[in-house]
């Protein structure tokens, strides 16, 4: 995918400086519940040692390269089917729950059996605020968070992606594919919920995550790709018609207080 829209670069070149991409919240209601997404460093104990795995600057470089997006909320969720056959999640954590059972469905959805990929093999979708922008070309792959060791595995997997952030700001959704719907799922606030990576035309550059302001113009552009999903099949075929009615700034750093 080529972009054809001219962003602003540093003046002497895209290669001066790191790689700066802006992280948002496309709601803030309930905002206090979702953590900054942190760069991800397993660091060891043992690293006195000159030949150690956290001196490794290959590991150094990849982990650099990943950031971690936190799970806000405490979820125990059991698949079942009623007695007309239908599909359905069942709140297993029950009155204890942290959730009210009246609210689950605003956060969780168990995606339409019709579109599940495989039969056996639900799919359920998280839906999350957290949106990331770039002003200039900036691909994102979401990916699960495969260097944080789960004692209890999950019983499936979940579904990446990657998408250009520079042109389709758009909110995450941490969707699930469950393998063994025989088991329950259980997600704990806190715990890494899946990893992003970014990468920019030059893949040496450092990357510089920042929270970024929700400035009148990045609003407006939002509200532009925002439900479209549901009316095309193929969003990615938008990305020119994006491109078209995008300002040339939409990062705008947000002032630390």
């Amino acid at each position: 995918m080529e972009f054809n829209v001219t962003f602003e670069r540093p003046l002497d070149g895209p290669e001066a400086g790191p790689l700066t991409v802006g992280w948002f919240l496309a709601s803030d209601k309930g905002a206090v519940l979702y953590d900054p997404p942190e760069r991800v460093q397993i660091r060891p104990p043992n690293r006195g040692h000159a030949k150690s795995a956290a001196r490794c600057p290959a590991v150094v470089q990849l982990e650099s390269r990943y950031f971690m997006v936190k799970c806000p909320f405490d979820l125990h969720i059991g698949f079942q089917r009623d007695e007309k056959g239908k599909a359905v999640l069942v709140n297993r954590a029950g009155a204890s729950s942290p959730i009210r059972s009246s609210k689950l469905n605003e956060v969780l959805t168990l995606v339409n059996e019709a579109e599940w990929r495989f039969p056996d093999r639900p799919t359920i979708q998280l839906h999350l605020p957290y949106c990331f922008v770039a002003d200039e070309p900036v691909y994102m792959s979401q990916l699960a968070a495969f260097a944080h060791y789960r004692p209890d595995p999950m019983p499936g997997t979940i579904f990446g992606g990657r998408f250009p952030v520079s042109i389709w700001p758009r909110p995450l959704m941490w969707a699930f594919e469950w393998h063994e719907p025989a088991k329950d799922l259980v997600l704990r606030r806190g715990e890494p919920l899946f990893y992003v990576q970014f990468e920019g035309m030059d893949p040496s550059r450092a990357v510089q995550l920042v929270e970024a302001e929700k400035t009148t113009e990045l609003t407006a552009y939002l509200e532009k790709l925002s439900g479209v999903v549901n009316y095309v099949n193929q969003t990615f075929s938008l990305f020119k018609a994006a491109e078209a009615v995008r300002p040339k700034k939409l990062l705008v750093p947000k002032a630390k207080d």
